[in-house]
Order: structure tokens, then sequence, then C-alpha cells
């Protein structure tokens, strides 16, 4: 396959009919196809996991919408870069030519001085800017250039549109298409691509390619094989930047210090974003530790404000500290399970009515019409308990919080046996 142009390339959607996933914000009738179709786009932040087609969408909206396009990287552009296409944003304003788009990779990266230089332009109707980034918006965009921007939150693509991508690659990339290719089986594909359509067509050109012109089926097998051999080495801004981290998260889950701080090690020599790391820590501290060690969220946050304020290189040693103090932690999932459950239970039966005897009675009305009464208040008994239910009535008795079989939460489970009875028996 004598080209340079790399298959994902090769195979990026120039229209919106040829672009895959996403229906529900560019299907007929979503919010941003209207907005496309009416040539009225805002300003807008596409939030999503990698390779799902963010920077792809931005270009087709300018293409469809005929806009002047600009593009940037977080990674490697500073204010002055910002400053020199809104100066020529300008110009082309000046000249009628319509509103150009500002697209900005990985804006999560910008500093807070590098997105206030975006922030009058964006104001003023110089630029449309739409940002990319795999990062909540929410932390990592500063609130006056969010304000002034839509979220639209791209999600990972469903198996049969990343089937759809592999078919049309055979059938429509002009290499592709004159190999004798079967695809027999396709599971570690879609595996090894986690969901990410750049990654899977990156990996399915490297096993054609393997298989040197000749006939070549397609198996899980030879997949495996292919991918080990041609592994490439840590790229913070490569396709193995999320599967490190996944090492990394998953070596902590596991309570393996040696693996975990090796990934570290892994993440530091490949440049990465210290901040980035130290979010993680402060996620898996309360997803996987919660209150097996309640400690972990504490060293965890500090941890992070401690980065932030040192930077690297020494940074890289409160990293290393925190690392090996949650791996070698004992591990508890009950709160994050239980706040699962909550949210499922509360997709499953709606807007429960709050009891009467806990709501809220600011007013003589209220009072009148019973709130607030009956409520028995816990410090006014011994133990500073007395049993009520809290649940709406159609979920009484519910017990959604199981705490972990470990020594903190055995404690815990032993107190709410105490107050709650058989609800916390084994």
């Amino acid at each position: 396959m004598a080209t340079r142009i790399p298959l994902a390339e090769r195979m990026r959607p120039n229209t919106i009919a040829d672009y895959v996933g996403q229906p529900h914000i560019i299907g007929e009738g979503a919010v941003l196809r209207n907005a496309i179709d009416q040539n009225n786009i805002p300003s807008m932040i596409l939030w999503g996991p990698p390779g799902v087609g963010k920077t792809t969408l931005a270009f087709i909206i300018s293409k469809q919408l005929s806009r002047p396009f600009f593009s940037l990287s977080a990674i490697n552009s500073g204010v002055k870069d910002v400053r020199e296409v809104i100066d020529k944003a300008k110009q082309l304003r000046d000249f009628q030519q319509g509103q150009p788009i500002l697209f900005i990779d990985e804006i999560h990266r910008f500093s807070k001085s590098q997105q206030d230089s975006l922030l009058g332009a964006v104001e003023r109707g110089v630029i449309t800017l739409i940002g990319a980034t795999t990062e909540n918006p929410s932390f990592e965009v500063i609130a006056a250039l969010l304000s002034r921007c839509q979220v639209y939150v791209l999600e990972h693509l469903s198996e049969k549109e990343l089937l759809s991508i592999i078919d049309k690659a055979l059938k429509e990339d002009e290499y592709l298409r004159k190999q004798q290719v079967n695809v027999k089986e396709h599971e570690a594909l879609l595996r090894l691509s986690g969901g990410d359509a750049r990654k899977l067509l990156n990996v399915l050109e490297l096993v054609v390619n393997a298989a040197g012109g000749d006939p070549l089926e397609i198996t899980n097998e030879f997949v495996l094989r292919q991918v080990q051999q041609n592994m490439a080495i840590y790229d913070k801004a490569g396709e193995q930047h999320y599967d490190i981290i996944s090492a990394f998260i998953k070596s902590i889950r596991g309570s393996d210090p040696n693996a975990a701080v090796y990934w570290l090690a892994r993440m530091i020599e490949g440049g990465e974003d210290p901040l980035f790391i130290a979010r993680r820590l402060l996620i898996l501290a309360s997803e996987d530790i919660g209150n097996a060690n309640p400690n972990a969220l504490l060293l965890a946050n500090n941890c992070f404000q401690a980065v932030n304020v040192i930077g690297w290189p020494e940074a890289r040693i409160i990293l290393s500290q925190t690392v090996t103090y949650l791996a070698a932690s004992l591990k508890s999932n009950a709160s994050y399970e239980a706040i699962n459950k909550a949210q499922t239970l509360v997709r499953q039966t709606g807007d429960l009515s709050v009891p009467l005897h806990i709501r809220n009675a600011p007013t003589k009305l209220m009072k009148q019409l019973d709130y607030g009464k009956d409520y028995q208040y816990a410090h006014a008994y011994e133990g500073n308990f007395v049993e009520q239910e809290f649940m709406p009535e159609a979920l009484s008795g519910t017990k959604l919080y199981d705490p972990g079989k470990n020594p903190a939460e055995e404690k815990l489970r032993e107190q709410l046996r105490q107050r709650w009875k058989s609800k916390y028996e084994y």
C-alpha cells in the first residue's frame, strides 16, 4: 500500500451524509443539524471520547456552510497564534466571506490566558469557535468562554457503526478495495479500537499491510499478533494515550503499586499533563477505594492541589506518593455502586413525592398543609437517632448503599445495623 496518507485520513467524511454516528445531535431534526441547515450555528464545545468525529464534524460544518476554516491545536499553539488567526478572521469578515470558524483541538489544554484571548472575538462575532475536548468542559473551560458556547456531547460509536466504517473502507478506499480482504472475525479489531474510529482504521491498515498484498482473511488471532508486533511507544498526543491511562488506573484498582508507578513513569516520560493524572487519581480515590479508606480521597485532593502549584518535574514525587498509597490501600466500590443504583431507580420511578414529614415548611400555609408535620429531630433522641422513613412511600425500606467487606466499612455496617436492624444484616 504505497501511500503516505493514512487510511483514517483517506476515509475522513466530507459531508453529513457520510458522517457516522451522533444521530442525537446531527440526525434529521436534531438540534445541531437544524442549526447547520439554517446556517445559524453557535460557538460550541464538542465533548466526547477520542475518535468519535469531533474534528471531522467541525470540518464538515465549515464546508457545508462555506465558511473560512482555521484550525489550531492547543498542544502547540499559544496566545500569539490565536491573535494571528483572529486578525485574519477580521480581514475575511471585512471582505464579506462569511463568519470564519476557528477550530481548537484539545481546548482543555489551553491555559486561562489563552482562553481569555478568545473571548472578545467570540463575543463580537468575529469568529465562530468550535472547541473539541475529551475532558469535562465544566472543569476545563473558563466560565466566561463556556457561557458563550453551546456544549454538544458526542457518544462512543456503536458496534454497528464501527462495522459500517470497516465495510465502507474495504469497499471504497482505492487501495483497500484492490486487496482481497475477508473479515472473518471482527471482535479483535473492535476491541483494540476501543470505540475510536481513527484507531480502528489504523489497526485495519496495519493488519492489511502485514499481509504484503496477498489475499487476507482477517481473524482475531492474526489481528492480535500483528498489533503486538507493531506496538508504538507512548505518545501523549497519540493513540496509546488512553491505553496507558487505562493500564495505570487498572493497576491501582488491582492493588499493584509496582505496575501503577511504572505506568506513571511512562506518562511522565511521555510528557503527560500532571493535572490530567491527578484528576484521574481523584476520581479513583472515590470510585475504587471510597469508604474502605476515606483518607485516600483526602490525599488525592491534596495531591491535585499540590501538583497544580508545583508542576513538573517535582510533581512526579507527589504523584508517586499518592499512586503508591492508593494502590496499596484497601478497595471498595460500594459508594460508586450506590449512586449507580440510585440513579437507575430514579430513572425507573420518576419524580416521586417527597414525604410530607421531611418537606421544608418556611411559610404558614405550608405548615397548615402538614409540611414537616411529625418530623422527628434526630438530635433530640438517644444516640442522635430515631427510626423514621426518609424515602418516598413507594420506595420504603429500599437499601442502596451496601458497605464493602473491609474493616472500615464493616464498622459502618455495624453502626447501620444497630440503627436499621435487619436492613444491614448480611
